[in-house]
């Protein structure tokens, strides 16, 4: 599988911290990848990186072979990169709708709401006032609404009961996006998934394991 995006002896800091510590770490065209390690491994540094939210202070970012590093966020979402942050993924002072419709553009709202129809009845409700699950469907949702072909999602499915994780991670299986997960392990949904799963696990900021799901279950 060739590498959709990269991480090219990526270096991130935050202050006096070094985050990122000479990150190689290949993201492959049309499979689900999935980030794990504890709080404070460098998991939602790596997204925000590959991203363009946080700037890196060495190193470089590859989009299918172009370093894009000096790209904006914004110019990376208008190639076709959404990115689902942890925290702050959905306009909380706009309505459940009116979220979906700035991702949507003149998509229908039907297949994001049939993936999750617990957003149905809600639609009116400010963002703001939802429960953290589900803010977490709504900033799925949008994800799933856009044009992007490159899905970066920082624990999608925390705050949701477990048959909504179970559905969410069944989902994002079955797209033909390119996926990349940050999760603390590898969801048990994604051991069997139709599709490759590769995962990369971070330990204090370097890449200490890269193989195949299957590797990890064993």
């Amino acid at each position: 599988m060739s590498a959709e995006l990269e991480l090219r002896h990526a270096r991130v800091r935050y202050g006096p911290l070094e985050a990122l510590h000479g990150v190689d770490l290949a993201v492959a065209g049309g499979a689900v990848t999935v980030l794990t390690g504890r709080n404070g491994s460098g998991r939602t540094t790596v997204l925000r990186a590959l991203a363009g939210t946080v700037p890196l202070s060495g190193g470089a970012v590859a989009w299918r072979g172009r370093d894009v590093t000096r790209l904006t966020a914004h110019a990376r979402a208008a190639l076709g990169l959404a990115l689902v942050p942890d925290r702050e993924a959905v306009f909380g002072s706009l309505s459940v709708a009116e979220n979906l419709r700035l991702a949507a553009r003149r998509a229908e709202l039907g297949p994001a709401l049939d993936t999750y129809p617990e957003l149905r009845p809600l639609l009116s409700r400010a963002a703001g006032t939802l429960s953290g699950g589900e803010q977490r469907m709504l900033a799925v949702a949008r994800a799933l609404l856009s044009p992007a072909e490159v899905l970066l999602l920082d624990e999608p499915a925390q705050g949701m009961s477990p048959t909504v994780a179970a559905r969410t991670y069944a989902l994002l299986a079955a797209l033909p996006a390119t996926v990349l997960l940050a999760e603390q392990s590898l969801p048990a949904a994604l051991r069997s998934a139709p599709r490759a799963v590769v995962v990369h696990e971070l330990r204090r900021g370097t890449v200490v394991f890269s193989g195949e799901a299957a590797e990890v279950a064993r």
